[in-house]
Order: C-alpha cells, then structure tokens, then sequence
C-alpha cells in the first residue's frame, strides 16, 4: 500500500464517520448534548394502531404463543408518556426525543411477556416510519449524487437496544441523548 493510499483510507474514513467520531468525543469529555432536533412532533401513536402493529410482528414471530401478550398497561402507558405535557407544554418536544423516549420506555418497562426487545425495536422503527424519518438522504463518497439510506442500520438498531435493557436507570439520561443524537446523524 502507497503513502497515497493510505491518505485516501484516512480521508475516507474521516469523511464517512465524522460524525460518529466527534459523538464519542463530546461522549467522552461529558458534552453529549442534543440541542435543537424537528420541530415537528410527528404524527401521534395511538395504543389501537400500534396493537395492529404488534398484532403484524407476531405473524412474523411465530415461535411463541406468548409473544406480544402484555404483562400490564405499561406499554399503554409508555405511548402517552410521550405525549405527555407539564404546565402546558411538552415535557418531549422535538420527534427526536419522542422517538428516543419511546424506545427507551418499551425496553425498560418489560411491558410483553415475550418479545420485549423486538416489539421496542419495531414499534420505534414502526414510529419513525409513519412520521418519515426511517431513511434519510445521504451523500455518497465523494461525490454529488444523494441516496436514501436506513437511519438506524440493523446493528445500530440491536446495539441501541440492548444498550438500553443492559443500562442503568441512572444512566438515562447520557441514553437518550445518544439514542437523539443517532437520530439526527
């Protein structure tokens, strides 16, 4: 391999992960912020539609009788949580800390008897999805042409995941800035 070479697999790789790179950083010196995010609050999940939803998974996941069963009205509660307001305003504004929090409570509250972390999992993508912002436009390499592109990979989507069910409640907060912050890269 060339001087060369090497320089353009550095760039490349600059280029590519930026993002990701200055993330760790400001993860790493305890600056992890989410400022801004849409101003739209995306379309609201009801308790029925996102019951459809599960109902459509299930036929997917057909290993288990008890997949999707709910253990209590924490999921029902987990929905209007993000909606929820103080004093008149949204205690979640922005979509990207609805969408976050929503994965987040899914996965903490072990609201499904089975299932628990791919019905977090699906109802978070099932939530970007409605309000379109599943995929995102993205430059390619050096060039000027854009394409279309998952937001979450799958691995960023299982690794979030199980970030979330292995953390700590007083980790929370550092969570979802992340999980915010993934949202908008």
């Amino acid at each position: 391999m060339t001087y060369d070479e090497k320089g353009d697999i550095s760039l490349h790789i600059l280029y590519e992960f930026s993002s990701a790179l200055e993330t760790l950083d400001r993860y790493d010196h305890q600056q992890l912020e989410f400022k801004g995010g849409s101003q739209t609050t995306g379309e609201p999940i009801t308790y029925n539609d996102a019951i459809e939803a599960i109902a459509f998974l299930k036929k997917e996941f057909q290993d288990s009788d008890i997949f999707g069963i709910e253990k209590d009205d924490s999921f029902r509660s987990s929905l209007a949580q993000i909606y929820q307001t103080f004093d008149g305003k949204e205690l979640y504004p922005s979509f990207e800390e609805k969408a976050a929090m929503l994965l987040y409570l899914i996965v903490k509250n072990h609201s499904f008897v089975d299932g628990n972390k791919r019905i977090a999992a699906y109802i978070f993508l099932w939530f970007l999805m409605r309000n379109n912002k599943l995929y995102k436009w993205e430059s390619l390499i050096f060039e000027e042409e854009l394409a279309i592109v998952k937001r979450f990979s799958d691995a960023a989507l299982v690794a979030t995941t199980l970030l979330i069910a292995e953390s700590k409640p007083e980790e929370r907060e550092i969570i979802l800035k992340l999980v915010m912050n993934f949202l908008v890269m």
